[in-house]
């Protein structure tokens, strides 16, 4: 999960006021405190921490539950509340034709975020074409050709062509047919008078209609001053936020662009394509308290599912094949790494009393689902099909071939055969109807391999 530090520091003040006899001034200021203390560390703005934590203490002393509410849960409303109201809302963003112009310092990330951008409109259905018009660093050209190659997305660019504009001018004649079209612009290692002439006829040029600037999470509280900056050339419509993932110091980019009016619009939680999402302020928050975020797990569940082969309708009626599970645990790849589906769960999948899986767990998990593929990928069709024909000898071989012990082989199928009595019963009790409707739509379903999958 992005932000691991700050979200473990604040869910430890919330168990703190879950667990108190009673909710009274003594426990509020203690609860404060630690929520001051894990958000200065994480380089949120000093007079932003400040006036939230008056905020929370005036509003959890006077205000007065709403009827039938617990006073501790009235309290974590209001340190959530008062905590989305500090990062401001996320840039809508539209599934439209549309031009895209990217901006931001050298080493952001900025490249690569265009290639992220182009591919979540790509999977949302559009037509996406990238434009490389950073002449400037060495191997951007070939950088941003490689990665649009590698997703499939159509790649502008003139790898000796220092003239810029030139290039946004041709570039936006030869992707004219497309649905969304990506500039990727020069970066330098400061805002200096050249890059902002460049920055504001490429503007000029191709008139987009967002202008995004990626910003790198490290960079702290100074983001809101090269947020004004880049604003003040070429007027930002949006902040990306990368590399959210690797520093404990992003609180200060998240808080300090929210000052500038600019919204945040997306942030990079990972090096994959696929690591990025749209920045939804009340999701965001909900998963950094520990209250989970159901919705963008059912987004993602619903995205993985789409190129899966699973036979719902022999599913629906209990035949649960290896097959099936193999296509499951691709899915599962597909939605991103283990610890981030996890943190869309409230903790424990019991709120914010439950208790937080441990790393050791998840990797536990992790490397259970991938040589569970392995075991399978040595499989026949036939056996694949009808895991009943697996006998002690086809088992041996099984296990020369993935390099798995038969113990590991015999788990395997364990789980398998429970998540198969699983659906039958399901199935059985009239709920077969319910198993298509979830399935087509992108559920998946439970099991406990080795008492080490969450699910």
């Amino acid at each position: 999960m992005v932000m691991d530090k700050l979200g473990d520091s604040l869910q430890g003040a919330l168990r703190k006021l879950i667990g108190a006899g009673r909710i009274d001034e003594n426990i509020v200021n203690e609860v404060v405190k630690d929520i001051q203390r894990a958000l200065l560390t994480s380089d949120v703005n000093v007079k932003m921490v400040m006036e939230m934590s008056k905020r929370i203490k005036e509003r959890s002393l006077k205000e007065a539950p709403a009827k039938g509410s617990d006073p501790r849960e009235h309290v974590v409303k209001i340190v959530y509340e008062e905590m989305v109201a500090i990062m401001g809302q996320g840039a809508n963003i539209e599934l439209k034709p549309q031009t895209i112009m990217m901006v931001g310092l050298q080493g952001s990330g900025k490249t690569t975020s265009v290639a992220k951008l182009a591919r979540f409109f790509q999977k949302k259905g559009l037509k996406v074409a990238v434009i490389g018009a950073d002449n400037f660093r060495p191997g951007a050209y070939q950088q941003l050709k490689t990665l649009s190659e590698k997703l499939n997305i159509f790649f502008y660019g003139e790898e000796n062509e220092k003239d810029a504009v030139g290039i946004v001018n041709r570039g936006m004649k030869e992707i004219e047919k497309y649905d969304v079209k990506i500039i990727d612009t020069a970066g330098r290692h400061a805002l200096e008078a050249d890059l902002i002439a460049e920055m504001e006829a490429i503007n000029e040029a191709a008139k987009p209609d967002q202008k995004f600037l990626v910003l790198d999470a490290a960079i702290g509280q100074l983001a809101g001053q090269q947020a004004k900056a880049f604003n003040d050339a070429v007027g930002v419509t949006g902040i990306i936020i990368t590399k959210l993932d690797g520093t404990a110091k992003g609180g200060g980019a998240l808080s300090a662009v929210s000052e500038t009016g600019a919204p945040i619009a997306f942030i990079g939680t990972g090096e994959t394509p696929d690591a990025f999402e749209k920045f939804d302020t009340d999701r965001f928050i909900s998963r950094l308290l520990g209250m989970g975020d159901l919705q963008s797990l059912l987004e993602k569940v619903q995205e993985s599912m789409k190129e899966t082969e699973l036979d719902v309708d022999n599913i629906m009626k209990g035949k649960f094949t290896l097959n099936d599970m193999y296509a499951q645990l691709e899915a599962m790849n597909k939605m991103g790494p283990l610890k981030q589906v996890m943190s869309m769960l409230p903790l424990g999948s019991m709120g914010l009393g439950g208790a937080k899986l441990s790393d050791k767990d998840l990797d536990a998990t992790s490397e259970k689902m991938k040589y569970y593929k392995v075991i399978m990928d040595s499989m026949t069709a036939a056996e694949r099909d009808d895991p009943k024909i697996i006998s002690a000898g086809r088992i041996s071989r099984i296990s020369m071939g993935s390099g798995r012990s038969s113990e590991e082989i015999r788990e395997l199928l364990k789980y398998h055969k429970t998540m198969q009595n699983a659906f039958k019963n399901f199935a059985g009790k009239g709920g077969g109807r319910n198993m298509q409707k979830m399935m087509k739509k992108g559920g998946m379903g439970g099991g406990n391999p080795g008492g080490n999958f969450p699910f």
